[in-house]
Protein backbone atom coordinates (compact mmCIF):
# COMPACT_ATOMS: atom_id res chain seq x y z
CA UNK A 1 0.00 0.00 0.00
CA UNK A 2 1.17 3.39 -1.19
CA UNK A 3 1.64 5.95 1.67
CA UNK A 4 -0.83 8.98 1.35
CA UNK A 5 0.96 12.25 1.61
CA UNK A 6 -1.44 13.25 4.79
CA UNK A 7 -0.54 10.24 6.48
CA UNK A 8 3.48 10.96 5.63
CA UNK A 9 2.21 14.36 6.93
CA UNK A 10 0.96 13.73 9.40
CA UNK A 11 3.83 11.55 10.78
CA UNK A 12 6.43 14.03 10.16
CA UNK A 13 4.33 16.30 12.34
CA UNK A 14 4.61 14.20 15.30
CA UNK A 15 8.53 14.65 15.25
CA UNK A 16 8.21 18.48 14.01
CA UNK A 17 6.19 18.83 16.97
CA UNK A 18 9.01 17.33 19.31
CA UNK A 19 10.79 20.10 18.20
CA UNK A 20 12.96 17.63 15.69
CA UNK A 21 13.61 17.51 11.81
CA UNK A 22 12.76 14.16 10.10
CA UNK A 23 15.46 12.77 9.82
CA UNK A 24 15.44 8.58 9.99
CA UNK A 25 13.35 7.19 7.05
CA UNK A 26 10.12 6.04 7.51
CA UNK A 27 10.18 2.62 6.36
CA UNK A 28 8.24 0.50 9.01
CA UNK A 29 5.10 -0.91 8.01
CA UNK A 30 2.07 -2.72 10.38
CA UNK A 31 4.22 -6.25 10.11
CA UNK A 32 7.75 -4.57 10.64
CA UNK A 33 6.79 -2.87 13.86
CA UNK A 34 5.35 -5.88 14.94
CA UNK A 35 8.22 -8.06 14.14
CA UNK A 36 10.76 -5.64 15.93
CA UNK A 37 9.06 -6.25 19.29
CA UNK A 38 8.60 -10.03 18.56
CA UNK A 39 11.92 -10.65 17.54
CA UNK A 40 13.01 -8.34 20.70
CA UNK A 41 10.90 -10.97 22.94
CA UNK A 42 11.91 -13.80 20.54
CA UNK A 43 9.51 -16.67 22.10
CA UNK A 44 11.63 -19.50 21.03
CA UNK A 45 14.94 -18.12 21.89
CA UNK A 46 14.14 -17.61 25.67
CA UNK A 47 13.11 -21.02 26.09
CA UNK A 48 15.87 -22.74 24.51
CA UNK A 49 17.84 -20.14 26.79
CA UNK A 50 16.29 -20.76 30.25
CA UNK A 51 13.93 -23.87 30.18
CA UNK A 52 17.05 -25.76 31.99
CA UNK A 53 17.23 -23.47 34.41
CA UNK A 54 13.18 -24.70 35.18
CA UNK A 55 13.61 -28.09 35.02
CA UNK A 56 16.49 -27.50 37.61
CA UNK A 57 14.78 -25.25 40.20
CA UNK A 58 11.18 -25.87 39.99
CA UNK A 59 11.01 -28.96 37.45
CA UNK A 60 9.00 -29.64 34.70
CA UNK A 61 5.19 -27.91 36.66
CA UNK A 62 7.17 -24.78 36.83
CA UNK A 63 6.19 -23.55 33.06
CA UNK A 64 2.74 -22.91 34.35
CA UNK A 65 4.41 -19.66 35.91
CA UNK A 66 5.06 -18.62 32.36
CA UNK A 67 1.28 -17.44 32.31
CA UNK A 68 1.41 -15.27 35.20
CA UNK A 69 4.26 -13.89 33.75
CA UNK A 70 2.31 -12.81 30.28
CA UNK A 71 -0.32 -11.82 31.86
CA UNK A 72 1.41 -9.25 34.36
CA UNK A 73 3.42 -8.07 31.38
CA UNK A 74 0.73 -7.60 28.85
CA UNK A 75 -0.40 -5.64 32.04
CA UNK A 76 2.50 -3.38 31.64
CA UNK A 77 2.52 -3.71 27.70
CA UNK A 78 -0.96 -1.48 27.62
CA UNK A 79 0.30 1.11 29.69
CA UNK A 80 3.80 1.40 27.57
CA UNK A 81 1.34 1.32 24.56
CA UNK A 82 -0.72 4.55 26.33
CA UNK A 83 2.37 6.37 25.84
CA UNK A 84 3.84 5.59 22.36
CA UNK A 85 0.16 6.53 21.13
CA UNK A 86 0.81 9.86 22.59
CA UNK A 87 4.63 10.70 21.89
CA UNK A 88 6.11 8.30 18.97
CA UNK A 89 9.37 9.48 19.14
CA UNK A 90 12.54 7.81 19.18
CA UNK A 91 14.43 7.19 22.96
CA UNK A 92 10.16 5.83 24.08
CA UNK A 93 10.49 6.63 27.60
CA UNK A 94 13.37 8.44 27.95
CA UNK A 95 10.63 10.90 25.51
CA UNK A 96 7.70 10.21 27.84
CA UNK A 97 9.62 11.45 31.21
CA UNK A 98 11.41 13.91 29.51
CA UNK A 99 8.25 16.29 28.41
CA UNK A 100 6.04 14.74 31.14
CA UNK A 101 7.78 14.82 34.16
CA UNK A 102 11.31 16.89 33.34
CA UNK A 103 13.90 16.28 31.11
CA UNK A 104 16.54 15.29 34.29
CA UNK A 105 13.88 12.29 35.27
CA UNK A 106 13.76 11.29 31.79
CA UNK A 107 17.53 11.21 31.71
CA UNK A 108 17.34 8.33 34.09
CA UNK A 109 14.80 6.84 32.38
CA UNK A 110 17.37 7.15 29.52
CA UNK A 111 20.36 5.61 31.35
CA UNK A 112 18.65 2.36 32.89
CA UNK A 113 17.19 1.67 29.26
CA UNK A 114 20.26 2.47 27.37
CA UNK A 115 21.98 -0.17 29.83
CA UNK A 116 19.91 -2.94 29.65
CA UNK A 117 19.75 -2.45 25.87
CA UNK A 118 23.92 -2.22 25.19
CA UNK A 119 24.12 -5.46 27.76
CA UNK A 120 21.25 -7.33 25.80
CA UNK A 121 23.16 -6.90 22.90
CA UNK A 122 26.58 -9.17 24.08
CA UNK A 123 24.05 -11.65 25.98
CA UNK A 124 21.61 -12.48 23.21
CA UNK A 125 24.91 -12.55 20.62
CA UNK A 126 26.88 -14.52 22.91
CA UNK A 127 23.99 -16.96 23.57
CA UNK A 128 23.62 -17.21 19.98
CA UNK A 129 27.57 -18.63 19.41
CA UNK A 130 27.66 -21.00 22.32
CA UNK A 131 24.11 -22.52 22.49
CA UNK A 132 23.00 -22.32 18.96
CA UNK A 133 25.87 -21.86 16.46
CA UNK A 134 28.58 -23.96 18.19
CA UNK A 135 26.28 -26.71 18.83
CA UNK A 136 25.09 -26.68 14.93
CA UNK A 137 28.50 -26.43 13.89
CA UNK A 138 30.01 -29.03 16.37
CA UNK A 139 32.29 -26.95 17.77
CA UNK A 140 32.81 -28.21 21.39
CA UNK A 141 32.17 -25.96 24.20
CA UNK A 142 34.60 -23.27 24.65
CA UNK A 143 34.71 -19.70 26.27
CA UNK A 144 37.30 -18.27 24.03
CA UNK A 145 35.16 -19.63 20.81
CA UNK A 146 32.18 -18.06 21.87
CA UNK A 147 33.74 -15.03 22.73
CA UNK A 148 35.27 -14.58 19.20
CA UNK A 149 31.88 -16.06 16.93
CA UNK A 150 30.39 -13.21 19.30
CA UNK A 151 32.50 -10.75 18.17
CA UNK A 152 31.84 -11.64 14.05
CA UNK A 153 28.11 -11.76 15.16
CA UNK A 154 28.34 -8.26 16.36
CA UNK A 155 30.33 -6.62 13.49
CA UNK A 156 28.32 -8.18 10.92
CA UNK A 157 25.03 -6.72 12.79
CA UNK A 158 26.70 -3.31 13.05
CA UNK A 159 27.24 -3.54 9.21
CA UNK A 160 23.48 -4.49 8.39
CA UNK A 161 22.27 -1.92 10.99
CA UNK A 162 24.31 1.01 9.60
CA UNK A 163 23.27 -0.37 6.27
CA UNK A 164 19.56 0.53 6.00
CA UNK A 165 16.66 0.42 8.41
CA UNK A 166 14.67 -1.63 5.70
CA UNK A 167 17.32 -4.07 5.13
CA UNK A 168 17.20 -4.94 9.12
CA UNK A 169 13.04 -5.02 9.05
CA UNK A 170 13.20 -7.74 5.91
CA UNK A 171 16.05 -9.83 7.97
CA UNK A 172 13.75 -9.83 11.05
CA UNK A 173 10.71 -10.13 8.93
CA UNK A 174 12.22 -13.45 7.59
CA UNK A 175 13.63 -14.31 11.22
CA UNK A 176 10.56 -13.70 12.67
CA UNK A 177 8.00 -15.80 10.60
CA UNK A 178 10.83 -18.62 11.18
CA UNK A 179 10.19 -18.63 14.57
CA UNK A 180 6.40 -18.24 14.47
CA UNK A 181 6.41 -21.52 11.70
CA UNK A 182 8.71 -22.93 14.62
CA UNK A 183 7.30 -22.88 17.74
CA UNK A 184 3.85 -24.08 15.78
CA UNK A 185 5.14 -26.84 13.78
CA UNK A 186 7.50 -28.33 16.35
CA UNK A 187 4.81 -28.28 18.83
CA UNK A 188 2.11 -29.97 16.37
CA UNK A 189 5.06 -32.39 15.63
CA UNK A 190 5.70 -33.17 19.20
CA UNK A 191 2.59 -33.65 19.86
CA UNK A 192 1.94 -36.65 17.22
CA UNK A 193 4.82 -38.16 18.15
CA UNK A 194 4.46 -38.71 21.49
CA UNK A 195 1.10 -40.07 20.51
CA UNK A 196 2.67 -42.75 18.34
CA UNK A 197 5.70 -43.48 20.42
CA UNK A 198 4.32 -43.12 23.70
CA UNK A 199 8.01 -41.49 24.64
CA UNK A 200 6.74 -38.93 27.10
CA UNK A 201 3.64 -38.19 29.82
CA UNK A 202 1.42 -36.00 30.03
CA UNK A 203 1.92 -36.22 33.77
CA UNK A 204 5.35 -34.73 33.51
CA UNK A 205 3.29 -31.21 33.39
CA UNK A 206 2.81 -31.95 37.07
CA UNK A 207 6.02 -33.16 37.89
CA UNK A 208 8.95 -31.82 40.21
CA UNK A 209 11.32 -33.78 38.54
CA UNK A 210 14.97 -33.59 40.02
CA UNK A 211 13.92 -31.25 43.40
CA UNK A 212 11.06 -33.06 44.26
CA UNK A 213 12.67 -33.39 47.98
CA UNK A 214 14.34 -29.71 47.86
CA UNK A 215 13.30 -28.40 51.48
CA UNK A 216 12.81 -24.72 50.28
CA UNK A 217 10.71 -25.39 47.15
CA UNK A 218 7.98 -23.03 48.02
CA UNK A 219 10.07 -20.57 50.15
CA UNK A 220 10.95 -17.12 49.32
CA UNK A 221 13.80 -17.26 46.70
CA UNK A 222 13.38 -20.89 46.51
CA UNK A 223 12.83 -23.19 43.32
CA UNK A 224 9.07 -22.23 42.31
CA UNK A 225 9.61 -18.77 42.37
CA UNK A 226 12.62 -19.06 40.30
CA UNK A 227 10.76 -20.21 37.47
CA UNK A 228 9.14 -17.18 36.87
CA UNK A 229 12.16 -15.64 35.67
CA UNK A 230 11.73 -17.67 32.48
CA UNK A 231 8.64 -15.41 31.82
CA UNK A 232 10.16 -12.41 33.22
CA UNK A 233 13.16 -12.71 31.48
CA UNK A 234 11.76 -13.55 28.00
CA UNK A 235 8.53 -11.28 27.47
CA UNK A 236 10.69 -8.15 27.88
CA UNK A 237 11.90 -5.37 25.23
CA UNK A 238 8.40 -5.13 23.31
CA UNK A 239 8.91 -1.19 24.01
CA UNK A 240 11.73 -1.96 21.10
CA UNK A 241 8.66 -1.01 18.40
CA UNK A 242 8.82 2.80 20.57
CA UNK A 243 12.38 3.17 20.16
CA UNK A 244 11.72 3.02 16.40
CA UNK A 245 8.59 5.32 16.28
CA UNK A 246 9.97 8.25 14.08
CA UNK A 247 10.41 5.06 11.24
CA UNK A 248 6.97 3.51 11.57
CA UNK A 249 4.36 4.47 9.13
CA UNK A 250 1.50 5.35 11.30
CA UNK A 251 3.23 5.50 14.57
CA UNK A 252 0.27 6.42 16.36
CA UNK A 253 -1.90 2.89 15.76
CA UNK A 254 0.88 0.38 14.71
CA UNK A 255 3.67 0.94 17.49
CA UNK A 256 1.61 0.44 20.57
CA UNK A 257 -0.64 -2.65 18.42
CA UNK A 258 3.05 -3.75 17.70
CA UNK A 259 3.87 -3.44 21.80
CA UNK A 260 0.64 -5.18 22.78
CA UNK A 261 0.53 -8.05 19.80
CA UNK A 262 4.19 -8.94 20.23
CA UNK A 263 3.66 -9.95 24.45
CA UNK A 264 -0.11 -11.45 23.62
CA UNK A 265 1.00 -13.72 20.61
CA UNK A 266 4.30 -14.46 22.74
CA UNK A 267 2.59 -15.46 25.82
CA UNK A 268 0.13 -17.59 23.71
CA UNK A 269 2.51 -19.68 21.53
CA UNK A 270 5.48 -19.67 24.21
CA UNK A 271 3.14 -21.43 26.47
CA UNK A 272 2.23 -23.64 23.60
CA UNK A 273 5.39 -24.66 23.26
CA UNK A 274 6.16 -25.42 27.16
CA UNK A 275 3.64 -27.56 27.09
CA UNK A 276 4.07 -30.04 24.03
CA UNK A 277 7.90 -29.59 25.14
CA UNK A 278 7.40 -30.57 28.75
CA UNK A 279 4.66 -33.59 27.71
CA UNK A 280 7.65 -34.73 25.38
CA UNK A 281 10.09 -35.57 27.80
CA UNK A 282 11.11 -39.06 28.11
CA UNK A 283 13.45 -39.29 30.87
CA UNK A 284 13.25 -35.90 33.01
CA UNK A 285 16.36 -36.31 35.00
CA UNK A 286 18.30 -37.07 31.93
CA UNK A 287 16.71 -34.24 30.26
CA UNK A 288 17.24 -31.90 32.91
CA UNK A 289 21.05 -32.84 33.43
CA UNK A 290 21.56 -31.93 29.48
CA UNK A 291 23.13 -28.39 28.69
CA UNK A 292 20.23 -27.73 26.12
CA UNK A 293 17.30 -29.67 27.25
CA UNK A 294 15.49 -28.19 24.06
CA UNK A 295 17.29 -29.78 21.72
CA UNK A 296 17.76 -33.16 23.72
CA UNK A 297 13.95 -33.67 23.36
CA UNK A 298 14.25 -32.71 20.04
CA UNK A 299 17.13 -35.19 19.28
CA UNK A 300 14.90 -37.92 21.62
CA UNK A 301 11.59 -37.54 19.21
CA UNK A 302 12.92 -36.79 15.91
CA UNK A 303 16.46 -37.62 15.94
CA UNK A 304 19.63 -35.69 15.13
CA UNK A 305 18.70 -34.24 11.66
CA UNK A 306 15.90 -32.65 13.27
CA UNK A 307 17.55 -31.57 16.25
CA UNK A 308 20.09 -29.92 13.74
CA UNK A 309 17.36 -28.22 11.67
CA UNK A 310 15.93 -26.38 15.75
CA UNK A 311 19.29 -25.10 15.56
CA UNK A 312 19.07 -23.58 12.45
CA UNK A 313 16.27 -21.72 12.98
CA UNK A 314 17.47 -21.37 16.94
CA UNK A 315 20.50 -19.28 15.35
CA UNK A 316 18.73 -17.12 13.08
CA UNK A 317 15.74 -16.03 15.82
CA UNK A 318 18.77 -15.19 17.88
CA UNK A 319 20.72 -13.19 15.53
CA UNK A 320 17.69 -11.46 14.06
CA UNK A 321 17.00 -10.56 18.39
CA UNK A 322 20.44 -9.18 18.60
CA UNK A 323 20.18 -6.98 15.68
CA UNK A 324 17.03 -5.64 16.94
CA UNK A 325 18.40 -4.97 20.86
CA UNK A 326 21.09 -3.04 18.33
CA UNK A 327 19.29 -0.86 16.52
CA UNK A 328 17.22 -0.40 19.35
CA UNK A 329 19.90 0.58 21.36
CA UNK A 330 21.79 2.69 18.92
CA UNK A 331 18.06 4.99 18.59
CA UNK A 332 17.60 5.58 22.29
CA UNK A 333 21.43 7.08 21.82
CA UNK A 334 20.36 9.08 18.87
CA UNK A 335 17.49 10.54 20.93
CA UNK A 336 19.48 11.30 24.01
CA UNK A 337 22.34 12.79 21.87
CA UNK A 338 20.26 15.07 20.00
CA UNK A 339 19.02 17.07 23.09
CA UNK A 340 22.75 16.84 24.14
CA UNK A 341 22.21 14.55 27.25
CA UNK A 342 24.46 12.03 25.81
CA UNK A 343 28.97 11.47 26.32
CA UNK A 344 30.06 12.90 22.39
CA UNK A 345 26.29 13.69 21.65
CA UNK A 346 27.75 16.01 18.54
CA UNK A 347 28.88 12.80 16.81
CA UNK A 348 26.07 10.26 18.44
CA UNK A 349 23.32 12.44 17.10
CA UNK A 350 24.76 12.46 13.24
CA UNK A 351 22.52 10.33 11.03
CA UNK A 352 24.30 9.74 7.84
CA UNK A 353 22.10 11.29 4.68
CA UNK A 354 22.65 8.35 2.24
CA UNK A 355 21.61 5.48 4.53
CA UNK A 356 19.57 7.66 6.80
CA UNK A 357 20.65 5.73 9.60
CA UNK A 358 22.37 6.85 12.69
CA UNK A 359 26.21 5.28 12.45
CA UNK A 360 28.02 6.57 14.60
CA UNK A 361 25.56 5.78 17.89
CA UNK A 362 25.11 2.01 15.91
CA UNK A 363 29.29 2.00 16.04
CA UNK A 364 29.25 2.90 20.19
CA UNK A 365 26.71 -0.14 20.71
CA UNK A 366 29.46 -2.47 18.66
CA UNK A 367 32.40 -1.07 20.31
CA UNK A 368 30.76 -1.66 23.84
CA UNK A 369 30.42 -5.06 23.30
CA UNK A 370 33.94 -5.54 22.13
CA UNK A 371 34.78 -4.23 25.05
CA UNK A 372 32.61 -6.46 27.48
CA UNK A 373 33.58 -9.50 25.39
CA UNK A 374 37.48 -8.41 25.57
CA UNK A 375 37.56 -6.97 29.14
CA UNK A 376 35.37 -9.02 31.35
CA UNK A 377 36.13 -12.43 32.52
CA UNK A 378 33.47 -15.18 32.53
CA UNK A 379 32.08 -15.35 35.56
CA UNK A 380 32.07 -11.00 35.77
CA UNK A 381 30.23 -11.40 32.33
CA UNK A 382 27.68 -14.10 33.53
CA UNK A 383 27.04 -11.94 36.68
CA UNK A 384 26.44 -8.66 34.57
CA UNK A 385 23.72 -10.25 32.22
CA UNK A 386 22.12 -11.52 34.60
CA UNK A 387 21.89 -7.98 36.22
CA UNK A 388 20.31 -6.68 32.69
CA UNK A 389 17.20 -9.13 34.09
CA UNK A 390 16.58 -6.48 37.02
CA UNK A 391 17.03 -3.21 34.81
CA UNK A 392 13.60 -3.63 32.70
CA UNK A 393 11.78 -4.30 35.46
CA UNK A 394 13.47 -0.94 37.17
CA UNK A 395 12.50 0.81 33.40
CA UNK A 396 8.42 -0.66 33.60
CA UNK A 397 7.83 -0.07 37.27
CA UNK A 398 9.34 4.08 36.94
CA UNK A 399 7.31 4.37 33.63
CA UNK A 400 3.58 2.96 35.19
CA UNK A 401 4.39 5.52 38.11
CA UNK A 402 4.96 7.98 35.84
CA UNK A 403 1.74 7.15 33.41
CA UNK A 404 -0.48 6.78 36.78
CA UNK A 405 1.13 10.62 37.98
CA UNK A 406 0.49 12.65 34.24
CA UNK A 407 -2.26 10.48 32.54
CA UNK A 408 -4.83 13.36 33.25
CA UNK A 409 -2.77 15.20 31.10
CA UNK A 410 -1.96 13.35 28.08
CA UNK A 411 -3.28 14.28 24.96
CA UNK A 412 -6.06 12.42 23.21
CA UNK A 413 -5.29 11.76 19.15
CA UNK A 414 -8.50 10.41 17.07
CA UNK A 415 -7.91 6.81 16.14
CA UNK A 416 -4.94 6.37 18.22
CA UNK A 417 -4.93 3.29 21.17
CA UNK A 418 -6.68 4.43 23.98
CA UNK A 419 -7.55 1.89 26.88
CA UNK A 420 -10.36 4.33 27.67
CA UNK A 421 -11.91 3.74 31.27
CA UNK A 422 -10.30 0.99 31.91
CA UNK A 423 -7.04 2.90 31.60
CA UNK A 424 -6.57 3.64 35.82
CA UNK A 425 -7.47 -0.71 36.62
CA UNK A 426 -4.88 -1.78 33.87
CA UNK A 427 -2.11 0.86 34.88
CA UNK A 428 -2.61 -0.04 38.93
CA UNK A 429 -2.88 -4.13 38.34
CA UNK A 430 0.17 -3.27 35.99
CA UNK A 431 2.24 -1.29 39.26
CA UNK A 432 1.56 -4.19 41.57
CA UNK A 433 2.88 -6.77 39.28
CA UNK A 434 5.94 -5.10 38.70
CA UNK A 435 6.64 -4.72 42.50
CA UNK A 436 5.62 -8.68 42.30
CA UNK A 437 8.11 -8.94 39.19
CA UNK A 438 10.75 -7.55 41.26
CA UNK A 439 10.88 -8.86 44.51
CA UNK A 440 11.07 -12.20 42.23
CA UNK A 441 14.26 -11.18 40.87
CA UNK A 442 16.15 -9.23 43.66
CA UNK A 443 15.04 -11.85 46.55
CA UNK A 444 16.84 -14.83 45.62
CA UNK A 445 20.46 -15.31 47.62
CA UNK A 446 21.98 -15.74 43.94
CA UNK A 447 20.78 -11.85 42.70
CA UNK A 448 23.05 -10.35 45.33
CA UNK A 449 25.80 -9.59 43.17
CA UNK A 450 23.29 -8.58 40.11
CA UNK A 451 22.33 -6.25 42.46
CA UNK A 452 25.49 -4.58 42.97
CA UNK A 453 26.02 -4.44 39.54
CA UNK A 454 22.76 -2.34 38.99
CA UNK A 455 23.83 -0.32 41.48
CA UNK A 456 27.05 0.27 40.08
CA UNK A 457 25.81 1.38 36.96
CA UNK A 458 22.90 4.02 38.33
CA UNK A 459 26.61 5.37 40.50
CA UNK A 460 27.88 5.30 37.10
CA UNK A 461 25.14 7.16 35.27
CA UNK A 462 25.06 9.81 38.41
CA UNK A 463 28.51 10.64 38.09
CA UNK A 464 27.78 12.00 34.11
CA UNK A 465 24.79 13.21 35.44
CA UNK A 466 26.28 15.28 38.29
CA UNK A 467 28.83 16.15 35.31
CA UNK A 468 25.99 17.63 33.28
CA UNK A 469 24.17 19.73 36.20
CA UNK A 470 27.94 21.25 37.01
CA UNK A 471 29.15 21.78 33.15
CA UNK A 472 26.39 21.85 31.03
CA UNK A 473 23.02 22.51 33.10
CA UNK A 474 21.25 24.27 30.18
CA UNK A 475 20.57 20.23 28.58
CA UNK A 476 18.68 19.57 31.41
CA UNK A 477 16.87 22.61 31.61
CA UNK A 478 14.94 22.70 28.34
CA UNK A 479 13.00 20.19 25.95
CA UNK A 480 12.73 20.54 22.35
CA UNK A 481 9.59 21.59 20.96
CA UNK A 482 6.46 23.12 21.99
CA UNK A 483 5.85 22.78 26.32
CA UNK A 484 2.25 21.54 25.43
CA UNK A 485 2.56 19.49 21.93
CA UNK A 486 1.46 16.30 23.51
CA UNK A 487 -0.21 17.19 26.66
CA UNK A 488 -3.77 18.85 27.26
Amino acid sequence: MVESSSDAQGDAGSVEAGGYRQELKRTLGSFQVFAISFAFISVAVGIFATFDEVLLTAGPVGIWLWIVAAVGQTLVALVVAQFAARIPLSGSSYQWASRLASPKIGWWFGWLTFCYLAIGVVAVDNALASQAFMPLAGIAPDEGAARLITLVVLLVQTVLAVASTRLVSLINTVAVGLELALVVVVAIALVIAVAITGDGAVGNLTSRGVVENTPDYFAVGGGLMLAMIMGLATLVGFDSAANLAEEAKDPFRTVPRAIVGSVVAAGVLGMLFLITLTVAIDDIPRVSAEGSPVAAIMRDQFGPTMERTLLVAITIAFFGAGIVVMVSCSRLVFAMSRDARFPAHRLMRRVNPRTRTPIPATVLVFALGVVLMVALPGAALLKLITASTILPALTYGSTIVLYLTVRGRLSRKKGAFDLGRFELPVAICALLWTLIALFVLVSPKEAFVSVVIVVGLLLLGGLFFLGMLRFDRQALETEPGEADSFTR
